[in-house]
């Protein structure tokens, strides 16, 4: 759940810091100002970024007597939701001879391959032998061309 709540704050605030970035109050429209203006939010987009990968780490913390199991994790390709938000099926093979869970973090990049999400999705209960699903959705809203990857995941 903790997840879930990281996810939505990281979305608030980069919603917030585009609408206050693009309703400021002030007339100044000059070259630099805008230029400045754009700088800004390249930065502040940048930071939430860098919270999104951070709370990924931190995720992957909490795990203890995971075992490495990123060649078990196959994604399909990235979607748009309906929402605007980008997601991509995530699906976790169970090698291990007793149920177990996955945590796999997905990567998204633009067309440059500059990351500009992270998300970190739990494919729950996997049968031994079987295979599980789950969903990574985006953080915020990404345009242009999307990629995914698998950055890491875990199986535990």
């Amino acid at each position: 759940m903790a997840g879930h709540r990281a996810r939505w704050g990281t979305a608030a605030a980069l919603t917030a810091v585009t609408a206050a970035a693009l309703t400021g109050c002030s007339d100044d429209t000059t070259p630099s100002s805008v230029a400045s203006k754009a700088a800004s939010i390249a930065s502040k987009a940048s930071d939430v970024v860098a919270s999104a990968t951070a709370e990924a780490g931190r995720r992957f913390d909490d795990i203890k007597n995971g075992v490495n199991a990123k060649d078990d994790v196959r994604i399909g390709t990235p979607a748009t939701a309906s929402d605007g938000r980008t997601t991509v099926e995530v699906t976790a093979t169970n090698t291990a001879d007793s149920s177990k869970s996955f945590a796999v973090q997905v990567d998204f990049t633009d067309g440059d391959g500059k990351l500009v999400d992270a998300v970190v999705v739990t494919v729950s209960d996997v049968a031994a032998g079987g295979s599980g699903k789950g969903t990574a959705r985006s953080t915020h809203d990404l345009s242009g061309e999307v990629k995914t990857k698998v950055s890491r995941a875990v199986r535990y």
